[in-house]
């Protein structure tokens, strides 16, 4: 088996046990001075890049970089990432919160001047649910992807990949480049130790910005206003099916 590098994508997210709230100006949830981690799936993905170091060696899975796009605190991520195992970092910096194809095209220009043999990604950010990036960037390499990866594994240069689709379980093979995006249920991501995370301010962080890798970076959506669902109504006990049927017809106009 060839020597493979693989970059890993990661987010700074707020912290998933965090009740959100929407931020007076209902243009968004309320960050300040709110607890925030990695994104979830994106602890997958170090997880099982680790996990693929562990299994082959060092010899055939080289190196592992981790990269995240956003503000300075996004190097806190990285910096978790770096502690948990992986070898180097890069921080794209930027001041906004960034859409999927602003990312992909970010991680086409990394792609480019780092070669890595294979991309793991989580499946979607925990903040908007988009589902995007990992397929955005697949279409942008004109590389082979596999999404929702329940596990991942490579054999020379092929990567072996169960899926988790509607039908239950699907195995495909891609030749390596390829992009995979990861799943809750892959693994269990492991603790960064005391050591390691002293270990890990010495490890590199290397700082780019857009323009550094000739990417303009343009809004093409627009928040109009972001409000809480509205509260759950309480249930109803119905004497019969035709008043169950009249309410569905009538109320909740679903018939």
């Amino acid at each position: 088996m060839s020597s493979l590098r693989i970059l890993v994508g990661v987010k700074r997210v707020i912290d998933s046990a965090v009740k959100v709230r929407v931020n007076s100006a209902q243009t968004g949830v309320e960050t300040a001075n709110v607890k925030h981690s990695m994104n979830p799936f994106d602890e997958i993905a170090v997880e099982e890049a680790l996990r693929l170091r562990e299994k082959h060696g060092a010899d055939t899975v080289k190196e592992i970089v981790v990269l995240s796009c956003g503000p300075a605190k996004a190097q806190e991520t990285l910096r978790t990432a770096l502690a948990m195992g992986a070898d180097r970092s890069i921080h794209v910096k930027t001041d906004d919160a960034l859409e999927p194809l602003s990312v992909a095209k970010l991680l086409t220009k990394v792609v480019g001047a780092d070669k890595p043999d294979h991309v793991l990604l989580g499946k979607h950010a925990i903040v908007d649910d988009a589902h995007q990036t990992g397929q955005m960037l697949a279409g942008l390499l004109n590389w082979p992807q596999a999404t929702f990866a329940s596990k991942v594994d490579v054999n020379g240069r092929t990567l072996e990949v169960v899926r988790e689709v509607d039908g239950g379980l699907e195995t495909v093979s891609a030749a390596l480049p390829a992009i995979v995006t990861t799943v809750m249920r892959l693994i269990e991501p492991r603790y960064a130790s005391l050591p390691n995370i002293m270990k890990a301010k010495k490890k590199p962080l290397t700082t780019v910005t857009p323009a550094d890798l000739g990417v303009e970076i343009r809004s093409r959506l627009q928040t109009l206003k972001v409000v809480e669902p509205p509260k759950r109504q309480g249930g109803k006990v119905l004497a019969s099916v035709d008043e169950l049927l009249d309410k569905l017809r009538n109320e909740a106009k679903v018939l």
